[in-house]
């Protein structure tokens, strides 16, 4: 009779047994599938999976911007970099003046008019000058701005010495130089001795700045360069031989 009664017991309580196991069993997996379907929601990292089901139904904006985010502005704007005009009043190099030093490319009259200029200045004779000034309107410039009724007595008084040596002797200098030829087809047609008075000083070589600094001091150089071009004696003559100006000054 024991027998039995432990038989029965155990029937009855093998349902429980098994209800109790499976009860368990689902109380150990629960956590473990929770786990993996939580692992893209890590704390610290991005969720990328909602973006990538959303970029699936919608097309990307062209440039690859995400919409509502705004772009930094670029560092060079290629627009505004276009069409930039340079700083009024800078001088223009990108047509350099052609420096000429063969005399026999200038016209007749104005070989004729330097080579009298340099046998005057070379007589030591400042009155020598004289004739070759003209008068009236047609005198030549020895000041910048009203003219003067002596230009010799002007050229005197601006030399360093009684006689005018000194300004006769900055005359062959000056024309001793290569020239150039400017205002081709204007009122103001002329060739100008030294060339560095249309030049831009900061470009000279060095045998140019040599030859300048032959007229020139070093410091002289210096204040031009500062000053923003050359600023010493200029002579001009126009191409039917009249002796234009003889000015110092920019």
């Amino acid at each position: 009779m024991r027998i039995g009664k432990e038989k029965v017991s155990r029937i009855s309580l093998a349902p429980v047994i098994l209800a109790l196991s499976l009860a368990a069993g689902n109380l150990a997996l629960a956590p473990s599938a929770y786990a993996l379907s939580e692992l893209h929601k890590i704390p610290g990292q991005p969720n990328d999976q909602p973006a990538q089901g959303s970029a699936q139904g919608q097309s990307q904006p062209q440039g690859g911007t995400t919409p509502g985010v705004p772009m930094a502005d670029p560092l060079v704007n290629s627009q505004s970099s276009q069409g930039v005009e340079k700083t009024p009043g800078t001088q223009d190099n990108s047509k350099p003046v052609e420096v000429i030093y063969d005399i026999s490319k200038a016209p007749e009259p104005v070989r004729k008019m330097r080579q009298q200029i340099v046998e005057a200045a070379a007589s030591g004779d400042l009155e020598r000058l004289r004739p070759l000034m003209g008068t009236g309107a047609e005198q030549t410039q020895v000041t910048v701005g009203e003219p003067t009724d002596d230009p010799i007595g002007t050229l005197k008084d601006l030399s360093g010495d009684p006689d005018g040596d000194e300004i006769l002797a900055i005359m062959l200098d000056i024309v001793s130089t290569g020239f150039v030829h400017v205002g081709q087809g204007t009122a103001d047609d002329m060739y100008v001795w030294p060339y560095f008075a249309e030049k831009d000083l900061k470009s000279l070589t060095p045998p140019e700045r040599v030859e300048l600094l032959r007229i020139v001091t070093a410091g002289d150089l210096s204040d031009m360069q500062e000053f923003g071009g050359y600023n010493f004696y200029r002579l001009g003559i126009a191409p039917d031989g009249k002796w234009k100006f003889f000015t110092a000054g920019d």
